[in-house]
């Protein structure tokens, strides 16, 4: 009987190992996780979907394949949320791609147009990647896409900025592109839009107030264009913004030109860095009087006269200003952050009775004993050989002059000498 059901529970082992590779859950030509449903079939060589995969995926990587066409094969993956179909031969993008998606990522492929039904019905994607395409038109329908963050239409064969982008994007990646206009109101309802890149393409001129509503932007690239510097009619607009928007600009137009009307109308200098700026007025500051000191060099002379025989004779601890490192805990105290300084420890008698104590007093002389403190901002090298604090060299000094000196104990060793050699004359 015993034998029976551990048999039967052998079998059952068994199944459970093997049952779901015999039906397929995960294709062998790919990789799997997280039950399954984390599918990676990238760089297989594939040209149709492997068998077997399961209809909740929330991840696949379909990514350096061979897929040519994937229309209406995904739209099952009803929980799908990130797609990699990235490094194909696909002239589209998928169509009927399922609504559940975040991500989407088709860079590297031959899409040539970007449809409106390939965007229309995705309102919760969040990044749509379609860089290093053919992409020459890129159609967008308004108040669609209403939860997508980043766009990137980089290393495509755009001419004009794409209309109808999503009001809530932040991110829009239009470099590397044959881009030379940008329509009215293309960038009007971007008022999110932190980041803008156009760096890379073909214009010569920035239309009026085209940037006047990006409220939110922090960074716009605008370096290799070939900007009409002598314009005097279309140039002026995006010279005069980059100049008084608080965003970074790399590469700002006509930066190392003048501007050919400055004669007639006075303009500021056209600096692309604001460092520039700054070094040019410090340079015309530099004729007037003297600076008054910093506070670190207050600091610092006020520190170099507190130091001398004043600061021994204090009654707590000296503070050493300037120093804000924390103090670095020994095994027998604190070390103090500062340098190795010699300092004077007042008479006992007259004060500061706690760092000196009375029998350490010399009995002639001065009234103050130098001394060397080993104060370090950290441990060490020779930590092991040094006094551990200055509590520990205070201690043994204390004892040194109770104990007999050793010149004091030579008459009573020559006794007992003496009378051990007695001793041993009367035994023989």
């Amino acid at each position: 009987m015993e034998y029976q059901i551990l048999n039967t529970s052998t079998c059952l082992l068994v199944l459970l190992v093997f049952i779901p590779t015999g039906l397929g859950i995960c294709p062998s030509s790919c990789k799997c996780s997280g039950n399954n449903r984390n599918v990676d079939c990238s760089g297989r060589n594939l040209t149709v979907l492997p068998q077997g995969l399961q209809d909740n995926l929330t991840y696949l990587n379909l990514s350096f394949n061979q897929f040519v066409d994937l229309d209406h094969q995904l739209t099952r993956f009803t929980n799908l949320r990130t797609l990699d179909i990235s490094n194909n031969w696909l002239k589209n993008v998928p169509a009927h791609l399922p609504k559940s998606l975040w991500e989407l990522y088709a860079t590297n492929n031959n899409i040539k147009v970007l449809q409106k039904l390939d965007t229309a019905y995705q309102w919760n994607l969040r990044v749509l990647d379609v860089s290093r395409n053919m992409v020459e038109r890129a159609v967008l329908i308004n108040n669609t896409l209403s939860s997508l963050k980043f766009l990137n239409l980089s290393s495509n064969k755009l001419w004009t900025v794409p209309t109808n982008m999503p009001y809530n994007i932040e991110t829009v990646d239009l470099s590397n592109n044959f881009l030379s206009q940008i329509l009215p109101g293309t960038l009007v309802r971007l008022q999110h839009l932190t980041s803008l890149y156009l760096h890379n393409n073909k214009f010569s001129y920035i239309p009026d107030k085209a940037f006047d509503q990006l409220s939110q932007l922090q960074v716009i690239t605008l370096y290799n264009n070939p900007w009409s510097c002598s314009d005097d009619q279309n140039i002026p607009y995006v010279l005069q913004w980059v100049q008084g928007t608080a965003a970074r600009v790399l590469g700002a137009p006509c930066a190392d030109q003048p501007w050919p009307w400055a004669s007639t109308a006075p303009a500021p200098a056209l600096d692309s860095s604001p460092m520039i700026k700054g070094t040019k007025a410090a340079g015309r500051a530099a004729p007037a009087a003297a600076p008054e000191p910093t506070k670190a060099t207050k600091t610092h002379k006020q520190f170099k006269a507190k130091e001398g025989p004043a600061l021994g004779t204090q009654r707590h601890p000296a503070l050493f200003p300037g120093t804000e490192r924390p103090r670095l805990q020994s095994p027998l105290g604190p070390q103090e952050a500062a340098a190795t300084r010699t300092i004077l420890v007042q008479d006992p008698t007259e004060g500061n009775a706690s760092l000196a104590p009375a029998s350490l007093a010399p009995a002639t002389g001065s009234s103050t004993t130098p001394m060397t403190l080993s104060i370090t901002s950290g441990m060490p090298t020779n930590y092991s050989k040094m006094p551990q604090s200055t509590t520990a060299t205070f201690r043994k000094e204390q004892a040194t002059p109770s104990a007999p000196s050793r010149a004091s104990r030579w008459p009573g060793g020559l006794l007992c000498l003496a009378l051990l050699h007695a001793l041993a004359v009367a035994l023989d």
